[in-house]
């Protein structure tokens, strides 16, 4: 498929600036893939669709704050330091983008506020891009907890264009978020509340975590026309055995297997047995998806409604049926869903 298949008009005002009041108060749209039939709820109901034996796929990844602002030593020049994955443990070796980099250079050093904490620039990787060493004397603990007592919650600037708020430390992540990694929120399960969640474990609705820290490669901009030729970042991913059991339990019993999100559908889609059945696997991935796609595991997908040419549209179309996505997404700008991260939901079944 082209990339200018998945363009079109989305008004502004439809993307979502903030959160709705309550996570469960979202709108959902349900999605029927057989009759191409499309109800409007509200999340709650979601449990609505769920029997006994299913099972929802979530991803745990919890977004740690990581966008910090330095000053460049000497001229005082304010840097954006925008972390994306740690690559030594042992010497606080990190990748970053930094926002304006033509003023970083290899051996530059970046102050923190009053803080202890000083980055001197080791690498540069792409335009934006650099390998920074944090110059820390504390322990791990300690440099961790100044990199949080640092760091602004991860808001995508692409669609959410307020500065971050207290309130979104704790709404731009999950309630069960559990393994700290994600430099974005896999957006579908910011809609669950503990009471939802609760509801689904009484109906006998199982609930198994995978993890793939979202990078911004989910959000990266697709620049190619021919979708084939466009390379996905790598991202680090866990099925875990006890989840490959429980779903292939429920595959095995043509029970309804749900991926929470495209991340948690990734995750599954790059961890598949010769005989179609999901494995316990650890490692990378970068699986693109787009139409035409053979999903092997999930029957389901929760998943928000995503900007316009993202790779996250591409992969519910691919799910869906490119013809019933476009017709949802008309739909949806119609009935004035809102979009993106802090946006509502669709449950295509």
């Amino acid at each position: 498929m082209k990339l200018s298949e998945f363009k079109f008009d989305l008004p502004e005002n439809l993307v979502a600036q903030h959160p709705a009041k309550t996570r469960d108060e979202s709108r959902l749209m349900v999605l029927h893939r057989d009759s191409g039939k499309i109800e409007h709820r509200v999340f709650k109901d979601i449990i609505e669709y769920f029997d006994e034996g299913d099972v929802m796929v979530v991803n745990d990844t919890k977004v740690f704050p990581a966008r910090l602002y330095g000053n460049k030593e000497k001229t005082g020049a304010k840097i954006e330091v925008f972390l994306l994955r740690e690559l030594n443990k042992e010497i606080h070796l990190w990748d970053v983008l930094v926002d304006p980099a033509r003023k970083i250079r290899v051996g530059n050093k970046l102050y923190f506020g009053e803080s202890d904490m000083v980055a001197e620039v080791i690498d540069n990787t792409t335009s934006r891009g650099r390998t920074i060493k944090f110059l820390f004397d504390g322990t791990d603990e300690e440099f961790y907890k100044a990199l949080h007592d640092l760091g602004e919650t991860p808001l995508p600037r692409e669609s959410i264009t307020r500065e971050a708020e207290p309130a979104d430390k704790e709404r731009y992540q999950t309630i069960y978020a559990k393994h700290t990694g994600a430099v974005a929120a896999p957006s579908a399960g910011l809609h669950f509340t503990r009471e939802v969640m609760k509801r689904l474990e009484i109906k006998g609705v199982e609930v198994a975590p995978v993890t793939l820290h979202v990078g911004l490669g989910t959000f990266r901009a697709v620049d190619v026309e021919d979708l084939t030729k466009h390379k996905m970042d790598s991202e680090n991913f866990v099925v875990p055995s006890e989840t490959a059991t429980i779903v292939n339990r429920a595959l095995d019993r043509k029970k309804r297997v749900c991926a929470v999100g495209t991340t948690s559908m990734r995750a599954m889609e790059s961890s598949v047995s010769a005989n179609a059945r999901l494995k316990a696997t650890e490692g990378w991935t970068d699986k693109f998806i787009f139409p035409p796609y053979d999903f092997k595991i999930a029957n389901c997908l929760l998943t928000n409604f995503h900007t316009p040419e993202s790779t996250l549209m591409m992969l519910a179309a691919a799910f869906a049926g490119y013809d019933l996505l476009i017709e949802a997404y008309q739909t949806a700008i119609k009935e004035k869903y809102k979009f993106f991260s802090y946006g509502d939901a669709m449950l295509i079944l």
